[in-house]
């Protein structure tokens, strides 16, 4: 979820965008010029490599040549910014030192993936400008949802996936269209995956909570629950179409994380449903309750797609489990309050950290918190569970990331 506040604003403008331009969506010409102009721009810039991110490959038995990520804000490096530019500082302060394009003070789980696999940071999709996606790309978008009429961008996970096969057939369309020794001299081509790797590549989900949350701003969880089913299959579908259909066979799905201990969502729900049960942690129950039965269902959805596509190799990953403890074992690890948060405002509405006009600063010590801003984990709370995410013990099967490729 972006922000309440500026939710609507958004997505008013993201919608008289693709009325005027539905072809971007469905991966049309829009998109098509969109990304050659991104190609022109990077051939021309100087690397096309984010500065200070390891250029060397990370140890990984699976070798993975790319890695291509889709969801919302939780994994979203720069989509939200290309089309709005309103992710000013502080977000991103903490590692890059300026803004990034990331609903964060640093780095998001995602990027802690690519380095542990030796890639440069991920390039988000439609900010083109001096980017490379030699080693993958991301298609998240903060706001993004399952069910397109549950969120607050269009790009649900079924869009993302066009657009990623876009890129997919232009890449292919550039390298069929180049002969070996014309291929040298291609700039743009360097930039690109090979063709060959896409099939070898790693591709993580991580999506889901902006659907719950658009229905939990509107309705109780017992409400909510009625849509679980037909969450449940959207997933199925997808995951079954990136695999059938793009190819890809090697797919981590990530679950919904802890919804009702985002300090935003606690504080809204409570406030609408009085006498609603919390936890020992201040967290809404009733939100977390309908979350952990969908990630239990997910998870059988999950196995039981493992037998319909034996070519592929699927990986269940629990951040809930992991994103819950470091919020019940906060004062332990070393951090506040985990119902406080670092930057931004919600006492009378929801002002994003760092919207220009308005005062929303960050605290001193962004590290000492597990809510960036209400809404959003800092980079370090990301970076408790992308070690879990790296060594495999939130995994199902329980196969390291550098290994999941393997069949248990």
């Amino acid at each position: 979820m972006v922000g309440p506040a500026s939710i609507r604003s958004c997505h008013s403008r993201l919608l008289f965008l693709f009325s005027n331009r539905r072809e971007i969506a469905l991966g049309g010409a829009g998109t098509m010029a969109l990304w050659a102009l991104g190609i022109v721009l990077s051939a021309a810039a100087v690397g096309g490599v984010e500065a200070g991110v390891a250029a060397g490959r990370g140890p990984q038995s699976c070798g993975f040549p790319a890695l291509f990520s889709f969801g919302d804000n939780n994994s979203d490096v720069g989509q939200h910014q290309a089309m709005f530019a309103d992710l000013d500082l502080p977000n991103g302060q903490t590692f890059f030192g300026k803004y990034s394009g990331r609903f964060c003070d640093g780095r998001l789980i995602i990027d802690f993936i690519a380095e542990h696999l030796g890639f440069p940071y991920l390039g988000a999709y439609f900010d083109t400008y001096n980017r490379n996606y030699r080693h993958g790309a991301s298609f998240a978008l903060g706001g993004s949802s399952l069910d397109v009429a549950k969120g607050w961008s269009p790009f649900s996970l079924d869009r993302q996936f066009f657009l990623f096969n876009h890129f997919k057939s232009l890449t292919l369309h550039r390298f069929n269209n180049h002969t070996a020794d014309g291929m040298k001299d291609d700039t743009a081509l360097n930039l690109l995956p090979r063709p060959e790797e896409f099939p070898k590549a790693l591709y993580i989900i991580d999506i889901g909570q902006n659907d719950f949350a658009f229905d939990l701003l509107n309705s109780k969880a017992a409400e909510a629950q009625q849509s679980i089913l037909a969450r449940l299959d959207s997933f199925d579908y997808s995951i079954q179409a990136l695999h059938q259909w793009y190819a890809a066979n090697v797919i981590m799905v990530l679950n919904v994380g802890p919804l009702g201990c985002l300090p935003y969502h606690a504080k809204t729900y409570l406030k609408n449903n009085p006498g609603s049960a919390v936890d020992q942690n201040g967290c809404s129950k009733d939100q977390n309750d309908l979350i952990q039965e969908f990630n239990k269902q997910l998870k059988a959805r999950i196995q039981k797609l493992r037998g319909l596509n034996p070519n592929a190799t699927l990986t269940y990953v629990d951040v809930y489990s992991a994103k819950y403890n470091l919020i019940s074992n906060a004062r332990k690890l070393g951090f506040n309050d985990p119902m406080k948060f670092c930057c931004g405002s919600y006492d009378d509405r929801y002002i994003p950290c760092g919207r220009k006009g308005f005062k929303a600063e960050s605290c001193s010590d962004p590290s000492k918190y597990i809510s960036w801003d209400g809404i959003h984990y800092t980079e370090a709370a990301n970076r408790f569970v992308a070690k879990q995410i790296i060594n495999g013990s939130l995994s199902d099967p329980p196969l390291p990331l550098a290994e999941a490729c393997r069949k248990p």
